[in-house]
This record gives C-alpha cells, structure tokens and sequence, in this order.
C-alpha cells in the first residue's frame, strides 16, 4: 500500500478532481528550478554519500527537530550541533528511533507529506514509518545510501532538477562552487549572495565582518564608497559562480533613501560601535535601497526576506546558534517600509525584486496591490511557515485577484533537506492545479489558458524572474 495518496491535494468533487488530475498530468514531470534554497554546495562538491538517514532527514531539517523539540525532545538528543562545544547525541541509530518514536507529532502537517513523499518515491518504502519499523527503515535508507545512485550528483539528476541555487554569505570564498565547476560535472548548481554579517550592525562580529570585507577586494570599507565598491567587487564575485540574485533578511522590510553624507555618516556611526537600535534598522534600510541600485548595475535579482523574529530564544542562540528553529513570524508593514526604495527605483522595468513575508496578513492588504502596479516588484511564494498546501492556496485566493498570476514568481523550496525538493515541489504543482481548475469549473478562466498558467506556475516564472 502506498504511503502517499495518488490524489493527494486534490479537489473532492469528481469533476474538479478529473480536471486537477489532468492539469497536474501536464506539469508533474516538468524540470525542477530550484531559485533558492540552502543545500550545501559541498554535498555536489565533494559527492560522497550521506552519512546516515539521520543526518539527511533529522538533524539539518528545523522543520523537522523543531517540532519536536515543542513536545519536550532535547535538541542535543537529536544530534543537533551545538556552538559551545558542549555534548550532543552522536548515535545516528539512536537519533533515528527518537525520530521515529515521535513521528505522530507530524500528522496532518506539510512535513508529514515530504516525509513520505521521501520515503516512498526515493526510498521505495511503502510501510508507514513508525517505532516498531523504525530499525528496518534505518537499515533499508542506510543500505540504499551506499549505493552509487543515491550519491548527491546521482540524486540531484533523479529528481530532475535543472537547476539549484545555494545560498553564501559576503565573505564565503566559494570553494565547494569551484570545485563543482572544476570537477567538469553538468549538474548546474549556482551560489546566491547573502551579504547580511556586512550590512547588519547588530549581527554577531559586524565590524570584524566588514573589515575582512575590505581586506578580501582591496577596498577602504570604512569610507563610504570604499563600502558599496567592495559589495560590487563581492557581487562580481558571486556572479563568476553562476549566482543570479541576492537575498536579504532583514528583521523589517524598511527601506530608507538619505543622502550620500548622511548615509556615510551613519556608516560611522555604526562601525563606530556606539550606535542605537534605530541607527541599526535605518543602516540596513538604506543598504536595500543601494543593493536594489547595485541590482539595476549588474542585473542580479534582489530578494527581501523580511519580518522572521530570529534566534527567538536567548539560550538557544547562545548554546546551538542560529537557524535551530527558533525564528518566529512577526507583523510586517511593506507600504511605508518600501516607499523610500520604491521612490527611487520602483518604476524600472529592468529590476525585479521579490518580496517574501511571515505575515499572510499583507498580502490583500499590501503585497498584491504593491506588485501589482510597480515594475520592479514580484511577491515570492509563501515562505517557511506558508510553505504547505493550505499556505499556498491561501495566497492564490489572496493576491490573484490583485496581481495576478504573473507578478507572481512560481516556486522556490527554500530547503536545507536534499530530499525534501521534489516533494515540496510536487505539493506546489499539486495544489496550483487544483486551484487553477477551480477557476475553470467556475467560469474565470479557459481550460486551454488553466494548461498556459500551470506550465508558467511550476517552470517558466521562476526561469525569468530569477534570470536562469
């Protein structure tokens, strides 16, 4: 029997459900453009295989440890690295029963379809994961993981992806990217440039981080223009490995436009050290208004990820760092944020810049009407918490009567779990299509247009909004 519905996601009235399997048909099989996500490069790099199923579902996976770490799971009991050095379980087999112990923490969430979706369709497993099978699913994944087709190379050309961008920080020296393209693979896996460490004041080591970007382009970054030039040489940089876009997470989507004086002078102020909380947000909204401009320069897409409250527990952060699952949504206002930077550069035609968030409330309100008049903007799809069949049907209700399909930018699976790609994308693709022939069975849109706009969905926005 099979852990995975063939009609998963789909409408239950017969006739929506036959026009949803017939659209999905059309995409299923489509090449996956994978824009942005955090997979590490050095797993194309280097190819060798994962290490154990633990360490490929359980331990990179937030989505995953988070959940249990809500029900009382300690984090060091799932093998989850620590910052200070301090112990963590290092038995993967001990990791993996824990794992499955609790895996009734996941029903009815979008983690338990990738999970399966992983299972069955990589795996070829077809009995539910549980306690009692816990041992044979570790030895049936571990058996298969020393095989050479379930290598990361091997995999990457199984799912069927055409191409996966990485993202890297500032100061990143790009070697896994070099020595993917050195080690004359075809697999076409691109960086992504983060510049975050540099251009946010209240991140850990920013002044070391700034300096050190000066010392790797030769530039005076304490001087104002000595420090855009050195973020240009650093995007010329990524550019030589093939990255396309930037991505920004910002705590808030603030945006300022000051003058060049002013904005060298708060440049001092915050190497300085001695600066407020207010210093620290105007400085990275001035820095998305000059990424935006560097953008219109070199051609990269600007992503903006705004409104994660990061590194929500104190001990956490302090114990095991950032990215542990401990980033929590907050409320997020874009109409006055963006207006400094949509002032200066909203109207050009030749810039995309594309707009997430945690707050489904903006996206009637603020998103859809906002990419739904300026050239330059396009909303992401629903990110992180969003990311779901429920998430992404909420947004095609929410913005499509505003912005319609095409200021919209298909999917991206955002993920540090490998095998989590063609599953995140199959609920996409899935649950577009359904909403797509709700559309036809009540009268707004064309069969033969509904087939143009899921081939678009899942493949074609993605390729030009991220210019791949």
């Amino acid at each position: 029997m099979p852990l995975t519905d063939p009609d998963r996601l789909f409408p239950v009235e017969p006739a929506l459900r036959g026009l949803a399997r017939e659209l999905y048909r059309s995409v299923a099989d489509l090449p996956i453009v994978s824009p942005h996500g955090h997979c590490d490069p050095r797993w194309f790099a280097d190819n060798a295989r994962f290490p154990n199923p633990a360490e490929l579902f359980v331990i990179p996976d937030h989505y995953v440890f988070r959940m249990l770490v809500s029900q009382g799971v300690p984090m060091d009991a799932l093998g989850v690295p620590r910052t200070d050095g301090g112990a963590v379980e290092t038995d993967p087999r001990a990791i993996w029963r824990l794992f499955a112990r609790h895996i009734h923490l996941f029903r009815g969430t979008p983690s338990a379809l990738w999970l399966d979706h992983s299972f069955e369709h990589v795996f070829g497993l077809d009995r539910p994961l549980s306690e009692a099978t816990a041992d044979a699913y570790y030895d049936h994944i571990d058996a298969c993981l020393a095989e050479d087709d379930f290598r990361p190379r091997a995999l990457f050309d199984r799912f069927g992806i055409e191409v996966l961008a990485t993202t890297e920080g500032a100061l990143d020296d790009l070697a896994a990217h070099r020595a993917i393209r050195a080690s004359g693979w075809s697999g076409r896996v691109v960086t992504t440039y983060r510049p975050d460490a540099v251009v946010d004041p209240e991140f850990e080591g920013f002044r070391a981080n700034v300096a050190r970007l000066g010392e790797m382009t030769g530039e005076d970054t304490t001087s104002w223009t000595g420090y855009l030039d050195a973020h240009r040489a650093r995007r010329a940089y990524f550019r030589d490995f093939g990255a396309t876009a930037t991505d920004h997470g910002h705590p808030t989507a603030r945006t300022e436009n000051l003058p060049p004086q002013e904005a060298a002078a708060l440049l001092g102020k915050v190497l300085s050290g001695d600066f407020t909380p207010e210093e620290a947000d105007a400085f990275r909204g001035q820095m998305l208004t000059e990424m935006a401009r560097m953008s219109l320069e070199d051609g990269m897409t600007m992503q903006i990820h705004p409104g994660s409250r990061r590194n929500h527990h104190a001990g956490v952060f302090a114990s095991h760092g950032r990215d542990k699952g401990f980033d929590i949504p907050g409320r997020t206002d874009y109409v006055g944020a963006l207006k400094p930077m949509l002032d200066a550069v909203g109207m050009e035609p030749g810039l995309t810049i594309i707009l997430f968030t945690l707050d489904e409330t903006v996206y009637g309100r603020e998103l859809a009407p906002l990419a739904g008049v300026y050239p330059a903007l396009r909303l992401g799809p629903p990110w992180w918490f969003f990311d779901s069949a429920e998430g992404i049907r909420r947004f095609r209700e929410i913005t499509t009567e505003t912005c319609g399909f095409y200021n919209t930018v298909g999917f991206n699976d955002d993920t540090r779990a490998f095998c989590s790609i063609p599953a995140r994308h199959d609920v996409a693709r899935r649950t577009d299509c359904a909403y797509l022939a709700t559309l036809v069975a009540t009268g707004r849109l064309g069969e033969n247009a509904a087939h143009e706009v899921a081939q678009d969905l899942t493949y074609r926005l993605a390729k030009q909004a991220y210019r791949l």
